[in-house]
């Protein structure tokens, strides 16, 4: 059989055209620890290639050298935090920085491995073969890095509390066995009597709270031990590490709040909603209240998000998003879109990028906390659970809560929870639908049939 020739029509605007000059002013540079390596147009200079070491002084040859150059668009590579300094000083300057993607580069084909890699940044961004990443305002920068700053705090606080764990179990102290938290009321209370030298267990049995469940006479039987000095001095530095971060989380609140302050830019107060109890890390002043006035709406209204995550995402994306031209751009930033690996006209895999990115990582943890919510975003999450992986589930209501913040903050509308009985009368409609339809092409017809009254 002959194989018949198929005619291939190109979308508009989607022909490939010829290469030309976008970008005539680029300079590329080559970011290192100690050294940066920048090429400029060969014909701006006799050395168009020079190297500049990485202190201060340096850096303000670099930014003159290409302003004499006539240079007004710079490509650099983000190697490590080393391009920090210069990005921030070059943007000062009034320079157009793009940060670009190693991987980005090395994909493009060329003589990468034949030329220096300044040159190699500079030839692609003439023909604006390069793409700047994402990177916002001055002041949500400054948020980013304390929010940052402060995920970091957290961390080394657990650690420390994973130590104190680790003195009582080496001294047979059970308390975690019937205190769900060795860091609350009740545990602290006790944690410090002990490193003031209580050894009672009764004594320390009765400060516990009227809210835990086990008995003073099983907190006492737990609290029967070996109390070895080693253990004791162990227990007691590692709760003098966990008060000194306290007191830096207590210092990073502030700055936060400081930084909150400067972004706000509406007035008013967020609408009662659901009442939720108090997030355990979040900081002490209303972030709330301050999150409203920095974005306009209430990002906690949204079922599963709380305080925190709106936090982690407003301080790495910022409150406004006119940087990404639809939905589909910001959650393909954040790597929760489908991918698009399609050969010969089939669909080899759809799974999604890799990308380190905190707000997606914040995202994926509310999506998995939809568990148990009893919304329409808790239902549906339950329902592709049903159907598919846990981990594919968790990205796609991920993806749906990034959709939700993007049309909220675009539009500046408020998100209203139809409910799980709303959502549940939805999907039996459309499958009645899809049983009518598939019934008619077998040419029968579907009848309703209602239960009778008990």
């Amino acid at each position: 059989m002959a194989q018949r020739n198929r005619r291939i029509s190109l979308k508009p605007g989607k022909a490939h055209a010829a290469l030309t000059l976008t970008h005539p002013n680029a300079a590329g540079i080559d970011i290192g620890s100690a050294s940066h390596y920048v090429a400029v147009p060969p014909d701006r200079d006799d050395e168009p290639v020079r190297e500049f070491p990485s202190f201060t002084a340096d850096l303000e040859q670099l930014a003159v050298w290409l302003k004499a150059c006539g240079v007004d668009t710079v490509a650099m590579e983000s190697t490590g935090v080393y391009w920090i300094p210069l990005f921030e000083r070059l943007d000062a300057r009034g320079f157009t920085v793009l940060l670009v993607n190693a991987r980005h580069v090395k994909n493009v084909s060329g003589r990468k491995s034949d030329v220096l890699d300044c040159q190699w940044l500079q030839q692609l961004m003439t023909y604006g073969l390069l793409r700047g990443a994402f990177r916002p305002a001055d002041e949500v920068c400054a948020l980013r890095s304390l929010s940052r700053q402060r995920e970091m705090l957290l961390r080394s606080q657990g650690r420390h509390v994973q130590h104190m764990q680790k003195a009582l179990t080496q001294m047979n102290i059970q308390l975690a066995n019937v205190i769900s938290d060795v860091v609350g009321e009740t545990g602290q209370k006790i944690l410090r009597a002990i490193v003031a030298g209580e050894r009672d267990a009764q004594a320390l049995a009765a400060m516990k709270n009227v809210r835990i469940r086990a008995s003073v006479d099983e907190i006492a039987k737990s609290l029967q031990g070996n109390w070895r000095a080693e253990h004791l001095f162990a227990l007691k530095q590692a709760l003098a590490h966990f008060d000194f971060i306290g007191t830096q989380l207590a210092e990073c609140d502030g700055e936060i709040e400081a930084r909150l302050q400067r972004l706000q830019a509406h007035e008013g107060s967020p609408a009662k909603g659901k009442k939720r109890g108090r997030a355990r890390n979040a900081p002490k002043f209303n972030l709330r209240e301050r999150m409203f006035r920095t974005c306009g709406v209430d990002l906690t209204r949204i079922d599963g998000i709380d305080v925190t995550t709106a936090l982690t995402v407003i301080s790495e994306v910022g409150p406004d998003m006119s940087r990404f031209p639809s939905v589909k751009h910001f959650a393909c930033w954040l790597g929760l879109c489908p991918g698009t690996k399609i050969t010969g006209g089939k669909v080899m895999s759809g799974k999604t990028k890799r990308v380190a990115n905190r707000a997606a990582q914040a995202l994926r943890l509310a999506a998995a906390a939809l568990r148990t919510s009893q919304s329409a975003l808790g239902a549906d999450f339950r329902r592709m659970c049903a159907r598919m992986d846990k981990p594919k589930a968790v990205t796609a209501a991920a993806h749906k809560l990034a959709r939700l913040i993007y049309t909220m903050l675009t539009k500046g509308e408020e998100y209203t929870d139809q409910g799980q009985d709303y959502f549940e009368e939805r999907y039996r409609q459309r499958v009645l639908r899809q049983l009518s339809l598939r019934a008619e092409k077998l040419g029968m017809r579907l009848v309703d049939n209602p239960q009778p009254a008990c």
